[in-house]
């Protein structure tokens, strides 16, 4: 396939226009020889590597937001809200864990997201090959120093050429802060370390934490939301690496496009970039490629209106029109007008997002859309976004 007509983002700051070629779900920025290869006209567009969501609990993308006021950590929170025997937890379990799983893979797909580090155990039926975002597969993790006692031993087992990922210092009280120094105590900070939150870091734990050259995920919605608070902008310049979470609809204000937006108040628009492509790829210990456009690389695409200012700022007011993941395009705007995409992509499936749109999407989901609504017995609302279907 040769992609025309387009601006190239190569980095937060620089695109240029220029032809790209995918082959066997790979990228080339020189001329591929290929017999009646397509041709997929995107003028008008620029395109970005596609977006590396740091953070999420996929399975909870359907839940309203829950919490009544500021906690100060993360587990008088989760006190408050889990009661799984009276809605909305309730209605919500009783929708299938795979079938969730897959509501927050389209989530990431509609904000651009075509890598997702996902936090939590996933059934059998969601691991396969079908989802329509690439998940985080080479890590280890647990949940948190408090939800999962054997932290130590995962943390051990977990080779060091992949990230070890875990909820810490997730609040504002001495008990959130002291995580820090337990890890360190029990020598599970290190290079590997990935700190999800990390909000109650201070001066000695930011020591701790760049010494042993560690990552942190920001949330900073979710971090808002429950905890009134999110990390210190000393924290924020410290030179640590640091990815952007979007965490889930329980906490968050919405997808990974409104993280972004959200976190623009507090670091420039090339900052938050590097947060959901570049960085993110190092933190995550992905492949070569990732989280950028260079030969060789996945052909993992974000195609969004050419506005003739910087990949960075563009990112910033951006509403998806083209997702393609591996070179396969998953999702197109149902407003979009692109020569070549008939013979590249069927477009019956929709699904239309509150102040977002209609979209074309590569897989039906109708049949989701009908056992979920069944279940919830109300409209459904996906990151707090009423969603809806139909087939042509």
């Amino acid at each position: 396939m040769r992609i025309t007509g387009a601006r190239i983002a190569l980095s937060a700051r620089t695109a240029i226009k220029t032809d790209l070629w995918v082959t066997r779900g790979r990228l080339s920025l020189s001329p591929v020889r290929c017999s009646a290869s397509p041709v997929l006209d995107l003028s008008g567009c620029l395109i970005l590597p596609g977006l590396i969501n740091a953070h999420d609990h996929l399975e909870l993308n359907l839940f309203p937001k829950l919490g009544r006021g500021i906690y100060p950590d993360a587990t008088a929170w989760a006190a408050d809200i889990y009661h799984p025997q009276k809605s909305p937890i309730k209605d919500q379990l009783a929708i299938a864990k795979s079938a969730r799983v897959r509501w927050g893979a389209i989530k990431n797909l509609l904000s651009g997201v075509t890598t997702v580090a996902h936090h939590n155990r996933l059934p059998p039926a969601a691991l396969g090959r079908d989802l329509p975002v690439r998940l985080v597969s080479r890590f280890g993790w647990a949940h948190s120093l408090r939800f999962c006692p054997d932290w130590l031993r995962r943390s051990q087992t977990t080779p060091r050429r992949y990230p070890f990922i875990i909820h810490a210092a997730e609040g504002t009280s001495e008990a959130a802060r002291r995580e820090i120094t337990m890890l360190e105590s029990a020598g599970a900070l290190h290079s590997s370390t990935v700190l999800v939150h990390g909000v109650a870091i201070g001066r000695k734990e930011l020591a701790l934490v760049s010494s042993a050259g560690c990552s942190l995920v920001w949330c900073p919605s979710s971090n808002h939301f429950t905890l009134g608070r999110t990390l210190d902008r000393k924290i924020l310049e410290s030179g640590i690496p640091i990815a952007l979470g979007n965490d889930s609809a329980m906490t968050a204000k919405g997808d990974l496009l409104d993280e972004l937006r959200f976190a623009e108040r507090t670091l420039p628009a090339e900052r938050l970039y590097d947060m959901v492509t570049s960085t993110a790829a190092r933190i995550l210990k992905l492949p070569l490629g990732f989280g950028e456009i260079r030969d060789g690389g996945p052909a993992d695409l974000l195609a969004i209106r050419d506005d003739g200012v910087t990949p960075a700022q563009s990112l910033l007011r951006a509403v998806p029109k083209l997702v393609m993941v591996a070179g396969h395009i998953e999702l197109v705007s149902a407003d979009c007008r692109i020569q070549g995409l008939e013979a590249l992509f069927d477009t019956r499936s929709w699904l239309t997002v509150a102040d977002r749109g209609a979209y074309f999407l590569s897989q039906p989901v109708e049949s989701l859309v009908e056992e979920t609504r069944r279940i919830l017995r109300h409209e459904i609302k996906l990151s707090a976004k009423v969603v809806s279907s139909w087939q042509t």
